[in-house]
């Protein structure tokens, strides 16, 4: 699928989804955020290059969080849908130490990673009850994939473009997190999804250049 026509379809999905998600209606969610979904995968998709281990385990990193979008339209699926996402985030880190051993990742970048991230399990953790240990882990686990991003970005094997698609995703999950455990607005829950989509698509466009 071309750039443009990707970034199209993407524009219109995400334009349904925050259109249902703010008049509470079904099915302009499910319409909106399985084309956005299946835009970003296609976009990878049709970049993968044969042989490529890191082309291979981005588009496997996109297509596990589409499956958790899908899964996230069942009401119920939430904990199933999380575990699709953390296989995403494992597969983006595979794609990084791909990359670039994770041996040699800079410790330097790691460190404020890892605050921010103590500061907002540290905010959550009062609203997480049983969930507490699964929560630690999933933050653990994509502030370890931001770190594999920056690092590989700053070796010059992932493009910049890269790296800010996977912080985005991170800021999306912060989101999602504060939406699900804190504040159910709806401005929380579009920047959420706006980030979200965005880091998906850089990502998606590191398919086929990375290395």
């Amino acid at each position: 699928m071309a750039v443009a026509s990707c970034l199209a379809v993407v524009a219109v999905g995400l334009g349904l989804l925050l259109l249902g998600e703010r008049r509470g209606r079904s099915l302009p969610v499910a319409v909106g955020k399985s084309l956005a979904s299946l835009a970003f995968l296609a976009l990878g998709w049709s970049r993968l290059r044969a042989g490529s281990t890191a082309d291979a385990y981005l588009v496997l990193g996109l297509a596990s969080c589409l499956v958790g979008d899908l899964l996230l339209l069942g009401r119920r699926r939430l904990a199933v849908a999380l575990i699709a996402f953390l296989f995403g985030h494992l597969a983006y880190l595979a794609a990084f130490q791909a990359l670039a051993p994770a041996r040699g990742w800079p410790l330097a970048l790691a460190a404020p990673l890892v605050s921010a991230s103590a500061l907002a399990a540290a905010w959550l953790w009062p609203h997480l009850g049983r969930l507490r240990p699964a929560v630690l882990v999933y933050v653990a686990v994509i502030t370890t994939m931001v770190w594999g991003a920056l690092a590989t970005a700053a070796a010059g094997v992932l493009p910049v473009g890269g790296a800010v698609g996977a912080g985005l995703f991170y800021l999306s999950d912060l989101a999602v997190a504060r939406q699900q455990f804190v504040d159910r607005s709806f401005p929380v829950r579009a920047a959420g999804l706006i980030a979200y989509y965005a880091g998906q698509l850089l990502l998606a466009g590191a398919v086929g250049v990375a290395g």
